[in-house]
């Protein structure tokens, strides 16, 4: 079997990591997308061996997708896609500048581990059953209206 392969920058010489973390942890942009899978999957009410039989996996694959622990690749991104009925940009929305330097190819130049997903509100159990709350209601108006709600009284709120 051929060595792997080795990526060098200036002096540093390194083994290609697979994209993870120099700690060995999944990427963060890796977790970020499996997060926005779990998310949509949740949020469509769908169990992970529904989403898997979609897309002829087995529910422990989908669930190291969603952990981030295996990489989804651009085919198997675009299966999702059409089974959770979002664009393919939709599993890289809300992600922040720090979270996008750790890409691949800014790998070797990342100082520091950015926030992990897990600390990100749409994961949050209560997050979840809001928007699934809101999407039971029919009436587009009453939709408009609690989402006007939901803004006026987010500036009350006081951070804990």
């Amino acid at each position: 079997m051929p060595e792997p392969l080795r990526k060098t920058t200036g002096s540093v010489s390194r083994r290609a990591s697979r994209g993870r973390t120099p700690s060995g942890k999944p990427n963060p942009i890796d977790v970020h997308v499996g997060g926005r899978i779990r998310l949509r999957r949740t949020l469509l009410g769908m169990s992970q061996e529904k989403l898997g039989e979609a897309l002829g996996l087995t529910f422990q694959q989908v669930q190291k997708y969603e952990r981030g622990a295996n990489r989804v690749g651009a085919s198997r991104l675009f299966d999702l896609s059409r089974v959770l009925d979002v664009p393919v940009s939709y599993f890289f929305e809300d992600m922040d500048d720090d979270m996008a330097a750790t890409s691949p190819r800014h790998m070797v130049r990342a100082t520091e581990e950015p926030r992990q997903f897990e600390d990100n509100l749409m994961v949050q159990r209560e997050t979840l059953e809001l928007v699934r709350a809101y999407y039971r209601i029919r009436d587009p108006e009453v939709r408009r209206r609690v989402q006007e709600l939901a803004k006026a009284l987010g500036p009350i709120v006081k951070e804990a």
